[in-house]
């Protein structure tokens, strides 16, 4: 299914940190993490992902190091922060009341294609 970009933007942040909050990972593992437990709805571009994790580190919530694990060179890795950890507990509750009042307008329309 395709889904309109719109309806995904705002939660990009919130996807990254909880991603980090279960291990370090460098970007192309996030783009990758995304996309496969989303089944492909959350494919994010390099070009779209880098200035976001440029944006939380530079509000410190996350940090960067760079680390050599199974690869040649090293890679920069991403980790949240506490400050990152109580950001992503913040958007999650604003998740959390968003989508069940999405859904209270949804549950109550009827789906008939007129």
């Amino acid at each position: 299914m395709k889904i309109d970009k719109s309806l995904t933007t705002g939660s990009t942040t919130m996807l990254i940190l909880r991603l980090l909050k279960s291990k370090d990972m460098y970007g192309y593992q996030m783009i990758d993490e995304l996309e496969k437990r989303s089944e492909n709805i959350f494919t994010l571009k390099a070009g779209t992902l880098y200035p976001l994790l440029h944006t939380l580190e530079s509000r410190g919530m996350i940090e960067s190091y760079d680390a050599k694990i199974d690869s040649v060179r090293p890679r920069k890795y991403y980790r949240i922060t506490q400050n990152g950890k109580k950001l992503l507990k913040e958007k999650q509750a604003e998740w959390t009341a968003y989508t069940s009042a999405v859904n209270q307008v949804l549950g109550g329309m009827d789906y008939a294609i007129v």
